[in-house]
């Protein structure tokens, strides 16, 4: 027997109940510049209103391309307030890519900082989809200003409920094969995350200052950093770009409790923290978006003397489906234990079309099912078939569970080397690198080789200040790693090819070194057969 659903839920409650709850406390600084809970939500309702009288209504989605701002948040609830759906979009986007997102969203609206708006009008224009600035100082051509808009407007009084399983967000996945696809997010599985991580995961508090130096159009940022802390009511310090030694230079002057990052960040501060002897007040810190080297996490708690946290989790699990939780010491190197009401085990990963889950210590792939999965893909239903089997999320990731629950992630499925037969997880080999003092970061894929199928390269960032040449590395390595194990190839560079969420792109790495294989066979067999 069927029965309607009478329960209403909205993302936006998060900050209109903080505001009502907590309106003196202050809920972002921008620059120095802070903005109270009540001053927020008073111009989130201005921006809800005017948009409103531009037509956005229940079930719209309405694209948002804005850096760390204030009007980040002021958007992104002012729509979740109409009870529209929230499409952000990485800012490192060009036009095309941008015009895929819109289209395929079916955006009605693009809300663009005038900074981006070389790309975001332009891929606006290609979609069809009217575009309104915000942080225009001036009118750009006849683009209209969301300020000005809002300052017209009536504003909306409160958010329009809506019902636990309607689509709040949809966020794009970075695409790692083929075009991005847009997992919609529910209200429920949202705000449920938040509070899952206030009650049982996290130890944040309302006289927390969290640094938020993550991008708030991914969804680490925006459920770590923006939900949870404006659920909580505390305040966030916004950093609109990420450099180093700003960062860490924020943290110190902010009195910042609680930094959260991915490992690329961690790396920086560590570099910065050489040019200065003042240090922040942290509690702790919070890592996730990919595996952070465990070289890194004790270099990181000799210089800071606090602890960072490992979590897991991705697009299509709100994010956060396992963590070290804090107040437990965490187990360098394991991504913990799975979150309250969410389910984390290990299943085979050659069976696609159904889940047999394997017992404890066996490596497979990582499966999840609980309150915090994705609806599915938009307008995807084969491609959310095959991502979610049995009711569990089939990740990718390849790892082992232990009797205690912690979890351990060996390597990403598709990115796992088959070399001579053997599997070869690149984590275990970046581990032996970056464990180098003078490496800092290290990025090791496959390419393909006529003779071993695939064949072991590793592309290295040293520390600055430190020499080593590559012979070096490739030794160090073969030293510590079984022979069919160390990379044959070693590089090294400035900078490794990173996405807008701090992840490395290790397909580029492929596509550039093999290409550049295939140029020199090509240029062989030339110079062979020529005359």
């Amino acid at each position: 027997m069927t029965h309607p659903s009478y329960s209403t839920i909205s993302v936006a409650a998060i900050l209109k109940e903080s505001a009502e709850r907590h309106p003196d406390n202050v809920a972002v600084v921008v620059g120095g510049t802070e903005y109270t809970y009540a001053q927020l939500w008073r111009e989130t309702r201005g921006y809800a209103g005017a948009l409103k009288a531009l037509g956005v209504g229940v079930g719209d989605p309405v694209a948002i391309l804005i850096p760390n701002v204030a009007d980040f948040p002021r958007a992104y609830y002012g729509i979740l307030s109409l009870g529209g759906i929230v499409v952000p979009i990485h800012a490192l986007l060009k036009a095309d890519e941008i015009e895929y997102v819109l289209r395929d969203s079916g955006a009605t609206l693009l809300i663009c900082a005038a900074p981006l708006l070389g790309e975001g009008a332009k891929g606006a224009a290609q979609a069809g989809v009217p575009v309104i600035s915000v942080l225009a100082p001036e009118p750009v051509g006849d683009i209209p200003q969301l300020e000005k808009l809002a300052a017209g407007a009536v504003p909306i009084d409160t958010y329009v409920p809506r019902q636990p399983s309607d689509t709040a967000t949809i966020l794009y996945t970075s695409g790692t094969t083929g075009k991005p696809k847009g997992a919609e997010g529910s209200h429920f599985a949202i705000v449920e995350q938040a509070n899952t991580l206030l009650l049982s995961t996290f130890d944040m508090r309302p006289d927390d200052t969290v640094m938020g130096c993550l991008p708030l159009f991914h969804t680490f940022g925006q459920t770590c950093t923006l939900n949870t802390g404006f659920r909580i009511g505390a305040k966030i310090v916004l950093l609109p770009r990420f450099d180093g030694d700003i960062a860490l230079r924020t943290l110190i002057d902010s009195e910042c409790t609680i930094m959260m990052g991915v490992p690329t960040m961690y790396i920086a501060l560590l570099e910065a923290a050489k040019k200065t002897p003042d240090r922040p007040k942290l509690r702790y810190a919070v890592s996730g978006g990919s595996s952070l080297p465990l070289a890194v996490i004790e270099r990181f708690k000799a210089e800071f003397g606090v602890d960072i946290y490992e979590g897991y989790g991705l697009t299509e699990t709100s994010p956060v489906a396992s963590f070290n939780h804090v107040g437990r010491p965490p187990r360098a190197g394991s991504i913990g234990q799975a979150i309250w009401g969410v389910d984390v085990e290990i299943a085979r990963a050659d069976v696609d079309d159904s889940i047999e889950l394997l017992p404890v210590d066996e490596l497979g792939e990582i499966v999840i099912r609980g309150h915090n999965l994705m609806s599915g893909y938009l307008n995807l239903p084969e491609e959310s078939a095959k991502a979610v089997v049995d009711g569990w999320f089939r990740t990718g990731d390849l790892g082992t569970k232990d009797e205690a629950g912690y979890l351990w992630i060996v390597d990403r499925k598709k990115d796992m080397i088959l070399r001579n037969g053997y599997n070869v997880y690149p984590r275990e080999v970046e581990e032996v690198l970056t464990a180098h003092p003078a490496v800092s970061t290290a990025a090791v894929f496959g390419v393909a080789h006529e003779t071993h199928g695939q064949e072991i390269m590793a592309v290295v960032v040293l520390t600055p200040g430190e020499q080593v040449d590559a012979e070096t590395l490739a030794a160090h390595a073969k030293e510590k790693l079984a022979s069919y194990k160390y990379p044959r190839r070693v590089e090294i560079v400035k900078a490794l090819p990173l996405g807008p969420s701090g992840k490395v792109l290790k397909r580029e790495l492929v596509a550039h070194y093999e290409a550049e294989a295939a140029e020199a066979i090509e240029v062989q067999a030339k110079g062979v057969t020529s005359p």
